[in-house]
């Protein structure tokens, strides 16, 4: 998952800025030369990345009312009775298998308790923790804690209390704002009832009320600065100062957050693009530019490719990631609030087994899983089709966008027990159309998921050396 796709071609088009520093000032600051300005641009966009896309999501899911996106406040559970559909457009390549509950925290005043309920062992579900940081601090559901009900406790930055009575774990947050991003799989459309009841099992409360104690003073109201996708892309060191705001310094970003001050980004400062020397504001486009092509070039080259299909591990928590920003900016550009390799394993591709574009304008084309060699999950798998320039959903006349295992008991395999998906813009022929996973008349962008990947053989783990490989994509002669 990911912020819109246009924050993802903001680097070539960002004219940054919002006011502070005059000319004299930047001058009296000893404002860096043009190329040390350059090389902290360079680093502050890879590093502040995926802190932007975080902050602009919590814009749209929890701030702003008329986002179009907009879930619920802070610290109130929305849950969605659908799956993704093209309609859902705040996040790109949304996963359409598990209908959602979203539950953005506030952990300023007090502790939050997360309450799931009973859950049956054949489904799966998942609470995962993300901080402000896109760190995964922490999971609860099927794999992580089981299927017995449970509260909870996941605290802020500070906090330094002792674990409270009838809390089967603390989860503790870099930042204040942390995302629950709560997945519950659905088996069949006529499956929704059963998970409507599992999401209104989910709950979430104060650690005062779950105490039953007073609870401490509100938090002070904050007037969050506005985060448009165009805005984005006018002013992403703007954004990031609103976003570090609300990331504490740790000892991992310390050194990064320091040149960032010295061009004037960080708690308490504004970027002023427009206040800089044209040679400058040059230099810093170039730079951001030069970002955003390394971390592109990361997410071609982090992952390892096998029969076209690109497979690694870049979601994690902050040891994870020790200080690696291009991996953190190439995750969060690669798919946004991603699972550990553990909990899922996302391998996607936007080629053939040749190596050639995948593009259903072009051609139509057959993924074939041999005899025995299905995604080897604990839980379940997936495959989900991509417009290839959007990462949005495709809206076509079956309204499928994904194939998935759920799904097999009414697909046709073959003699020898091998299963072939079809993809492929038009329908194959009523007689595999139970196959068929409708494809844009454009170029594709092609994600598998598996969930609670086995670790025993075959299996796909470790990323990018596991006994079980994806099939290659092969064009239709």
């Amino acid at each position: 998952m990911l912020t819109k796709r246009d924050l993802l071609r903001s680097a070539a088009a960002i004219a940054a800025g919002a006011a502070i520093a005059k000319p004299s000032l930047l001058m009296a600051q000893s404002y860096p030369g043009i190329i040390e300005a350059k090389d902290i641009a360079e680093e502050g966009f890879i590093y502040g990345l995926p802190l932007v896309m975080f902050y602009a999501v919590m814009q749209e899911f929890v701030v702003d009312k008329n986002s179009g996106q907009f879930k619920a406040p802070f610290n109130e559970i929305n849950s969605m009775h659908h799956v993704a559909t093209p309609e859902d457009t705040a996040v790109i390549t949304p996963n359409s298998d598990t209908p959602y509950s979203f539950l953005w925290l506030d952990l300023r005043a007090e502790p939050m308790v997360v309450s799931v309920p009973t859950v049956g062992k054949d489904r799966y579900y998942a609470v995962q923790l993300i901080d402000g940081n896109t760190y995964n601090f922490g999971y609860i559901g099927t794999r992580a804690t089981g299927t017995e009900p449970g509260d909870y406790l996941v605290v802020g930055p500070d906090w330094k209390g002792e674990t409270p009575a009838g809390i089967k774990k603390v989860f503790q947050s870099t930042t204040p704002f942390p995302l629950a991003l709560i997945r519950t799989q659905l088996f069949n459309p006529d499956d929704m009832p059963n998970v409507e009841k599992i999401q209104a099992g989910y709950k979430a409360q104060p650690l005062s009320a779950f105490l039953k104690q007073p609870a401490p003073p509100a938090a002070p109201n904050i007037e969050f600065l506005p985060a448009t996708t165009a805005g984005i892309k006018d002013n992403f060191f703007q954004y990031l100062d609103a976003a570090l705001q609300f990331v504490p310094e740790t000892p991992r970003d310390k050194a990064v957050r320091a040149k960032l001050a010295k061009i004037g980004i960080g708690p308490g400062k504004t970027f002023d693009f427009k206040e800089l020397s044209l040679e400058h504001k040059a230099e810093i486009l170039v730079a951001m530019k030069q970002g955003d092509d390394k971390v592109d070039k990361w997410l071609a080259s982090g992952n390892k490719v096998i029969n076209g299909w690109n497979v690694g591990s870049f979601f994690g928590d902050e040891a994870f990631y020790n200080g690696d920003w291009l991996m953190r900016a190439g995750a969060a550009k690669g798919g946004l609030l991603g699972n550990d390799a553990v909990e899922a394993m996302y391998p996607y591709t936007r080629t053939d087994a040749t190596g050639a574009t995948l593009d259903g304008s072009k051609y139509n084309y057959t993924i074939t899983f041999a005899p025995g060699q299905l995604p080897p999950v604990n839980a379940f798998w997936s495959v989900t089709m991509y417009d290839g320039k959007s990462q949005f959903l495709i809206k076509n006349p079956i309204n499928r966008y994904l194939i998935n295992s759920p799904m097999l008991p009414g697909m046709k395999k073959a003699a020898d027990g091998s299963l072939t998906l079809y993809l492929q813009k038009d329908s194959p022929g009523a007689d595999k159309e139970a196959n068929w996973l409708p494809a844009p008349a454009d170029t594709i962008y092609l994600v598998m998921r598996l969930y609670w990947p086995k670790t025993e053989t075959p299996s796909i783990l470790p990323a990018g050396e596991g006994s079980w490989q994806p099939p290659g994509i092969v064009a239709a002669k």
